[in-house]
């Protein structure tokens, strides 16, 4: 049953992660950058430490007792994570939802999965999975297979992309005024994917943080199993470094486009544009809320990673199916894209099959 479970809330967190970018699109008269740190400070600033508080009693005080050597590591790979999350705007911009998610969080599974464990193999560690550990039992060996049809998938749905690109071409349907741009697009999605990967490396660098927590709770709830939500302590740290990032960048935009106005600007829907904004601020966090959930069940290794990766792909293809993002592309073109999908369903019962033998 713990896989089960931990299975279902990876698919809640990988909804909310797939989905979250929804609500931007209900913004009006506002550039990108405002609405996206309007977001982001929701997702990075007031709901992380408000989810901590009411799950996690005396969070701070576990936050002040680590070790600034790990506080620091954490922090780091949350700016580095922050980069990868900025990007990540910028390429479903570009490429939508659709398209842009399923490059970025591909290469984003696949680095974030892999490099712990090939980590460990160097630095041995209790209870981490190491690449070895990985080859040499069956669970570990489903699981890489798992990694492998899932990166099938993200490469066909890849090479539906650009299948769509040449539709509209040919269509005529590329329009100047489309935000749709293959070559920038593809850019900033890989340097998304890359960096992206650097939550998975924060979570484990703040994993003594989380031990705590559940070290905690395991004292007063004996013979009750893991914490639920033990990384959410975690998560304060991570975050932090991940607004400090977007802040930045975003303020600079704010000067270079001359948009501060946008945030007092009469002549927008003010009142729903910060609605619309918090909330998909507050559904991006919920992705990470629920992977620390399906985490404390099958464990911060390859597994968790790709769960969650794997459907936040498949719910953000399903949102591009939705919102008609493959409108006026060819039959082949359509079929292509679900073919990907379908692939990465299949990834994700393999790496559930596998995580059950463990």
């Amino acid at each position: 049953m713990g896989a089960f479970f931990g299975v279902l809330f990876h698919f809640i967190g990988g909804f909310a992660s797939g989905s979250f970018y929804i609500p931007y699109k209900k913004v009006k008269g506002w550039a990108w950058e405002s609405y996206w740190i309007v977001g982001g400070l929701f997702s990075w600033l007031i709901v992380p430490p408000l989810a901590a508080y009411l799950t996690i009693p005396g969070f701070t005080e576990i936050i002040a007792a680590t070790d600034g050597g790990i506080l620091g590591l954490t922090y780091f790979f949350g700016v580095l994570w922050g980069i990868g999350g900025l990007t990540y705007g910028l390429g479903v911009r570009y490429l939508g939802v659709s398209l842009g998610s399923s490059i970025i969080l591909g290469l984003c599974s696949v680095f974030g999965a892999l490099i712990p464990s090939v980590y460990y193999n160097f630095n041995p560690k209790a209870g981490k999975d190491s690449f070895n550990d990985l080859i040499s039992n069956p669970w570990g060996q489903w699981v890489l297979f798992g990694i492998f049809i899932c990166v099938l998938g993200i490469v066909i749905c890849g090479k539906a992309g650009l299948m769509k690109e040449r539709d509209l071409s040919q269509r005529g349907a590329l329009l100047e005024s489309t935000e749709f741009k293959i070559g920038l697009g593809l850019f900033v999605s890989v340097i998304s994917g890359v960096l992206s990967a650097c939550m998975a490396f924060g979570i484990d660098a703040g994993k003594d943080m989380a031990d705590a927590a559940n070290a905690t709770w395991k004292a007063a709830h004996p013979g009750e199993g893991e914490f639920l939500f033990q990384n959410n302590v975690s998560y304060v740290v991570i975050l932090l470094g991940g607004l400090t990032t977007n802040l930045i960048w975003c303020m600079a935009l704010n000067i270079r486009n001359k948009t501060f106005g946008d945030y007092v600007n009469g002549n927008a829907p003010l009142l729903k544009n910060y609605i619309f904004s918090a909330l998909a601020g507050t559904t991006w966090f919920l992705q990470f809320f629920f992977y620390g959930m399906g985490e404390s069940r099958l464990g911060n290794g390859p597994s968790s990673w790709i769960l969650h990766m794997a459907f936040i792909i498949l719910i953000a293809n399903v949102w591009g199916l939705v919102l008609n993002e493959w409108k006026g592309v060819a039959k082949k073109t359509y079929i292509t894209v679900i073919t990907g999908i379908l692939f990465i369903i299949l990834s994700i019962l393999i790496v559930g099959y596998g995580n059950s033998l463990k």
